[in-house]
């Protein structure tokens, strides 16, 4: 069924590319393109950030050295890092922030009957943000402190399989309230999140929407819910953190293959697909190895031809440290 694939192609095969590419038509990604269409970005782009590739350099050679495989990896031409640098400078970063939302919708649908460990039918979210330091005088656009240059990910997590269902990705001056009004409320639902957020106005916003909100150190509005249940909620929202402190130790969004915005906006967007992608083909495959187990073959294995389900069909983390066990234990997907 499987031969000729190599584990890479078969992964990107979870992908809905026609959906892709209605969104790359939308931004028009691919007028006047010649060679490294938007597909192909993708493509080369998640390829590194599986793979661990420390620059465009890095992902060039790395690809160069199977050409016999690349036609079925989905190139239709060995990949420059010249060229790839041009788009990821040029071509609209929007194409994969909308690639990555449809995504995680998918995904979302795929963990919606995940427990949560409360006696809660309500759907729970944790806000919150990290920030991504950059070099003042190579990313000037970002332009943080005196000396120092950021971007922040404000980040709301659904607690049910802990899929990111919002990202807003800013300067690092944003102040993390300001993310309260890009939320659009959802009825019935939990905020969770710290005392950065408290701001009256706008969580009253969120309790006329029909949501509630858990800001420490009080209950807010949940009257209804014992004192314990609300300590588990807020304690839940330590998920967001090891999400953050997860992607920063096992994708590539710390060292950036470009300088502009929008090259880092494409690079942030596509590392969030990628690990709503890993979380997609785990639930679809019914795998019980750990995110991180799963990284580590695919970024050894991606140009082998073994079946994806054999390859991925692992006991579990063997052979980690206790560190990223004890890490990983609320990435159970």
């Amino acid at each position: 069924m499987h031969v000729g694939k190599t584990l890479f192609a078969q992964l990107m095969d979870f992908l809905p590319w026609t959906t892709f590419a209605r969104i790359t038509a939308r931004y028009g990604g691919d007028r006047r393109v010649r060679s490294l269409t938007c597909a192909e970005q993708y493509r080369a782009m998640a390829f590194a950030q599986l793979t661990y590739r420390e620059s465009l350099r890095d992902i060039e050679t790395c690809l160069a050295v199977q050409p016999s495989k690349l036609y079925h990896m989905g190139f239709r031409e060995p990949v420059r890092r010249s060229t790839l640098a041009d788009a990821n400078e040029r071509r609209d970063w929007r194409i994969h922030a909308d690639w990555a939302h449809r995504l995680i919708a998918q995904a979302r649908k795929l963990y919606a009957d995940e427990d949560l460990g409360l006696e809660l039918s309500n759907t729970v979210y944790a806000l919150d943000s990290t920030t991504i330091d950059l070099c003042l005088s190579v990313f000037p656009w970002a332009h943080f402190r005196t000396a120092k240059a950021a971007v922040k990910m404000h980040t709301l997590l659904d607690l049910r399989g802990s899929i990111p269902s919002f990202i807003h990705i800013s300067n690092g001056k944003l102040h993390d309230v300001n993310a309260l009004d890009l939320i659009i409320p959802e009825p019935g639902a939990i905020y969770v999140m710290d005392r950065a957020y408290v701001d009256f106005g706008r969580l009253s916003t969120l309790q006329h929407a029909g949501a509630s909100s858990s800001c420490a150190p009080s209950r807010t509005n949940h009257w209804t819910l014992s004192a314990t249940t609300i300590c588990a909620l807020y304690k839940s929202r330590r998920q967001v953190e090891l999400f953050f402190k997860w992607i920063k130790q096992n994708l590539r969004i710390k060292r950036f293959y470009g300088t502009s915005e929008n090259a880092v906006k494409t690079q942030l967007w596509i590392a969030v697909s990628v690990y709503v992608l890993i979380a997609i083909v785990k639930k679809r495959l019914g795998l019980s190895a750990s995110f991180y187990t799963l990284l580590q073959i695919l970024s050894v294995a991606a140009f082998e031809k073994t079946p994806l389900d054999q390859a991925l069909a692992v006991e579990g983390d063997k052979g980690s440290t206790s560190q990223i066990n004890n890490q990983l234990e609320l990435f159970s997907f």
